[in-house]
Parts: C-alpha cells; structure tokens; sequence
C-alpha cells in the first residue's frame, strides 16, 4: 500500500472502498422489483420507467468525466465528500417525484452525485496500490459490490410487501449518509495534485485517450457490460412477466445471478496462479458466446434454464473485469483520476446501449438479450486476438513476473 490508512487500516479501507464502489448496482438493483409496479402507480409506459434506469447510467458516466479529473486538481476526498451530499438530496427528491418526469430528472441529478463515488473509488486503488496487489484488491472489490445487488432485489421485494416504491429511495438516501460518514475517516490518497485550472484538467481526458495503449485496450473492455446490464434492464420483465414469478421470487432469482458475479473476480485470482491472463481473458469471451446461445435456444423454456444460461455469462463477465481494469490503469502513469474516469464512463455509456438494445424487441426479451451477449462475446474475443500479444499486454507481464 503507497498510502496509509492510520484510521481505517487495510480491512477496514477494502471495506470504505467497497461501500462507496456500490452505488450503481445499490441505486438501480434496489427498485427493479418494482418497475412493473411503477408503470401503473405513475400512470405511464414501459419505456418511460425504463428511461428511469438509462437515464440513471447516462448522466452517471457523465458524471464520472467531470470528477475524475476534478479529483486530480482538489483530491479524492473533497471531490468524494460533495458527491455523496447531492447523492443524498437527490434521493430524497426522488421518494417524493409527483410523476415520472420528475423521477426522470432527480435520477439524473442522483446519477450526477454518485458518480463521483465511483470515480474516486478507482482512483484510490490505483493511488494505494501496485501490481498484483492492485489486481487481488480490485478482485475483493469487485466480489464485495457485487453483494449489493444479491441483497438489494430482496430487500426492495420486502419493501414493495408493505409499502411503495417510494421508500426504496429513502433509503438509498440512508445508504448515501453511512457512505458518507464512513468515507469521512478516509484519509487523502493523492499525494500530488494538478496544478491548472479546471478546465485544463478536463483536458487531461484527451491526453488520456492519445495513449493507444490505453485506448486500445479500452475499446475491448468498454463494450463487455453491455451483456450484463441488457440482462439487469430485461430481467424484471423475464422473470414476473414472462415466467410469472412474484416480485419475492424474481430477487431471489437476481440474487443467485449476483453470486454467480461474486465469484467471477475471485475465480480469475484463483486461476491466474496457473494461466496466463490472456488465456483467461480468452476462454470468458468464448464463455460469453457459448451461453449465450444458450440463453437462445433453450432460455425460453422455464426460469430455472434461463438463469443457469446466464449465470456462467456473468462469471466471464466479472471475470475478465479484474486483469481488464488493471490492464488500462497500468498503461498510466499520471492522470490516474482521468483514467478511472474513461473507465467506467465508457463502460456505463455501453452499458445503456445494451439496455436500449435490449428493449428493441420487448416480445422476446430473451432471444434478444442471448443474441447481444453472443455479438459481444465474439466482437470483443476477435478485437482482443489482435491485441493480447501486443507490446502493451506483454509490458505489463514482464513487469510482475
């Protein structure tokens, strides 16, 4: 660890990360029980609450180009500090939306305040940590988010039993308090800060992206969570409409599909003692079209098959996350907060691409979502053919064997 954590120590900062990493699955798994419910208690259509999930992805990757470079002129901790205020007022106004257009608008400001949590959660492990290192806590990370979304669909159906949609935001807006006292015990990880103005280190981006190791490898790694957020736009929809499930029974399906992303970083740690990350890299993608066509061609015949076509999907997916993040942030070694910040902007603008594409066909959810997966798993293995072997990935091999 480059700086240390005389508060919190290394447990109890892997766990501050954590909590401030999980605001997009928290602030979108939280209500998908309840989109169905929401089309008739607004009094709109299927395409305006899901505008409420889309919109939320769009402005957050917006969001993340404004404070990631931000965070390189104020630090992390400022930049992290009101963030998670206008998170919280914005979640408050949504409890309280009066129609859709409104919960379409405080979503968007929501969107805007927590994505300077995620920014500066990327930034932090790349400041704090090298290497391997940096590979192991991205794969902890990554596994501890990921029981946000096992538990938020639970906790939302529970809610949903005794009262309306509108608490779900109450208390994503408590969740936003206990991140921000937790987060006030951090201590600042940027050890030198930008000295331009704002507006040249937004300017930063661009320099950022003139890296062609960066870029290149961005290209690859951007459009793979366009599988995984088609299904999180779709499943609500496949699971209660199409298979008939209860609210109370689609969270637990959803759940079982957040384990299965759980155990993807974990799995790539475990296996990447014995292969090279270009091989793992390699076989996820094969995965992706493998069950893929699985989600095809027998997904439609009872919930059981579509979530076990799905699941080993998810894995690859969460999988190739951790040596793909480290990858990029290797390829830089100053605008770290710029970096983050294309990282997961590009993947949160795909993201919503693949929400939109999946609902392009609304009659069969399933086939659609099968085929994105199948189009992604065999763009991405063939982009990244050319590259694994490139001076780029191999630098970085050479420098942590």
């Amino acid at each position: 660890m480059n700086v240390e954590q005389k508060y919190l120590g290394n447990v109890g900062t892997l766990v501050v990360l954590a909590l401030i990493s999980a605001f997009p699955p928290l602030s979108t798994d939280l209500y998908l029980p309840a989109l169905p419910h929401m089309i008739e208690t607004l009094h709109t259509s299927q395409s305006q609450v899901n505008l409420t999930l889309s919109a939320f992805f769009i402005f957050f990757a917006g969001g993340l180009l404004f404070w990631g470079p931000l965070s390189e002129n104020y630090g992390r901790k400022p930049v992290l500090t009101i963030g998670l205020f206008i998170y919280i007022a914005a979640s408050i106004l949504c409890a309280y939306a009066p129609n859709v257009g409104r919960l379409i608008g405080w979503r968007i400001l929501q969107a805007f305040g927590g994505s300077a949590a995620t920014a500066v959660a990327t930034a932090m492990v790349k400041d704090m940590y090298d290497g391997r290192e940096r590979e192991q806590v991205m794969a902890i990370l990554m596994s501890m988010v990921v029981i946000a979304p096992i538990v938020a669909p639970v906790i939302g159906a529970v809610v949903l039993k005794y009262t309306s949609w509108r608490a779900v935001f109450l208390i994503l807006g408590g969740f936003g308090i206990v991140a921000m006292l937790a987060a006030s015990l951090l201590q600042e990880t940027l050890e030198k800060r930008y000295t331009g103005t704002i507006l040249s280190s937004l300017g930063r981006l661009a320099v950022v992206l003139k890296n062609p190791g960066f870029t290149s490898l961005l290209a690859i790694f951007a459009i793979v969570p366009m599988a995984i957020m088609s299904f999180l736009a779709a499943s609500s929809y496949i699971y209660i409409n199409r298979f008939g499930l209860s609210e109370q029974e689609f969270s637990y399906f959803l759940a079982f599909n957040a384990m299965a992303g759980m155990t993807g970083p974990m799995l790539y740690m475990r296996i990447s003692r014995y292969f090279k990350r270009q091989h793992i890299i390699s076989c996820c993608f094969a995965m992706l079209v493998l069950f893929g066509l699985s989600v095809s061609t027998i997904g439609h015949l009872s919930p059981y098959l579509f979530a076990l076509s799905v699941a080993p999907a998810t894995i690859a997916i969460t999988c190739m996350r951790v040596p793909g993040v480290n990858l990029m942030l290797e390829q830089q070694e100053r605008d770290t907060g710029s970096a983050s910040a294309l990282i997961n902007f590009f993947a949160m603008v795909m993201g919503s691409v693949g929400m939109v594409l999946v609902s392009i066909n609304p009659s069969d959810f399933i086939a659609t979502l099968g085929i994105i997966q199948v189009a992604i798993g065999f763009i991405g293995g063939c982009l990244w053919f050319f590259i694994r072997n490139s001076a780029y990935v191999q630098r970085i091999n050479l420098q942590e064997n």
